[in-house]
Order: C-alpha cells, then structure tokens, then sequence
C-alpha cells in the first residue's frame, strides 16, 4: 500500500517493505527541543520544535510493533575538547548568546555526554535501535550511517526529527544524492521559525518531487495497517 504524499504517492515504486525501511528520528535531544537546551538559550519558542514530540511518538510506538522495521536515531554534538567543532560554526554560537561548548541549565551545549545532549525521555531509543552521533547537520557526514543502511538493504528513509530546514532537510538531501527514496513527515517535524519549517517543506515538493516526498504520520499509519 502506497502513502498519500505530495507531489505523488510514496514509495514511487508501490511497495512499502519493512525489510527495505528505516525511520529515522533525527535529534530529538534536550539542547533542540527541551528546557534549558541550546534552541532554547537562543531564544526561540520550543513549542515550535516540540509539536513533533507526539506525532514521533505515536508513529514510532506502531513501527516497534511491526517485524522487519529500522529505526535510526540521531544526535549532533561535539567530543568534550571541541576538537571536531569548526571554528565558524563555535563563532556563530557566540553570536546569539548560546556559545557551543558553553555552560548552561542541561550542561555544556551539543556537548557529548551532557545532560542536553541526551535524546529526551519520550523518544529514547530502545535495544536493537541504531543511534548515529554526528558532529554536523547530515545524518552522512563523518558518520557510519550509509554503511548501516547499506548492510541491512534499506532503500526508503521515513525521516522524522528537528529541525526541517536544517538537520532533516539536510540529511534529506544527502540521502537523496545517495539514491534513499525519501519521505519528510510534516507533523513529526518541527523548525525555529514557522515560516522556514513550511519553506522546507515546499522545496522537497518542487520539480516532481526533487528531494522525495511530504506526508504526515496520520497517512503512515494508515498504511502500516496492512501489517
């Protein structure tokens, strides 16, 4: 059973197959979408990255009771000595007052290890689930994550997670040149800035469907009942 998708249905090719899919829950950690984590040092509405706390939830508690599934989770953060922190990206924490590697109510900022770091209590991972620490925005870059995905067959990536116009979009577009079929769930997303989330959104739709697909976790769910 194919998912109802823009700008067309998913998978392109009609058949979702467990075997062949992982989701993937891209840094639902402390310092994205908690209190007193990075997102929220720099002022934003965490409501905003939050909103997709439930819908994740919901979906990933049906995907545990099916056989076959990959779940993948992500979290970005940097070794304690900073020495995989570029210079720039340290810098442009500085300016906004959430200095990476800095002090703050859930620890050092996108510090391995810390407290902030950590993906929340709502989502943790379970045994048998894989957990990519990435040190940039893709999910692919200086991570074992193609590898993973390669090993175990998976063709078609269900990606979930914060932010939609950096980390997931970014990861989308890494897994599109490597040949994943790719579907972006809209409420199991979130973004700092509501325009930018629905901006992400729009350009996976353009030219056919350049990046993949956008659907939402209500029309997963309805799929996953044929298993």
């Amino acid at each position: 059973m194919q998912i109802t998708a823009a700008p067309y249905t998913w998978p392109y090719d009609g058949v979702l197959d467990p075997a062949k899919t992982a989701l993937m829950i891209i840094d639902m950690q402390t310092d994205f979408c908690g209190k007193g984590g990075y997102v929220e040092r720099m002022g934003y509405d965490l409501s905003l990255t939050a909103r997709a706390i439930q819908p994740i939830g919901r979906l990933l508690a049906r995907i545990r009771e099916i056989n076959g599934f990959t779940v993948i989770h992500t979290r970005e953060g940097h070794k304690p000595d900073l020495s995989d922190l570029p210079a720039n990206k340290r810098w442009r924490s500085r300016q906004i007052g959430a200095e990476i590697g800095s002090e703050g109510p859930a620890g050092r900022i996108l510090v391995r290890g810390e407290r902030g770091w950590q993906i929340i209590d709502e989502l943790a991972p379970v045994a048998g689930e894989h957990i990519i620490d990435k040190p940039g925005k893709g999910s692919f870059y200086a991570t074992d994550l193609d590898l993973i995905l390669k090993n175990k067959g998976i063709t078609h990536l269900i990606l979930t997670g914060i932010t939609t116009d950096v980390c997931v979009h970014t990861t989308m577009r890494e897994a599109n040149d490597r040949g994943y079929e790719c579907l972006i769930l809209e409420d199991c997303t979130g973004a700092t800035d509501y325009a930018n989330h629905l901006a992400a959104l729009n350009m996976v739709k353009m030219q056919g469907g350049v990046f993949g697909s956008v659907s939402d976790s209500q029309a997963v769910l309805k799929a996953l009942e044929q298993f």
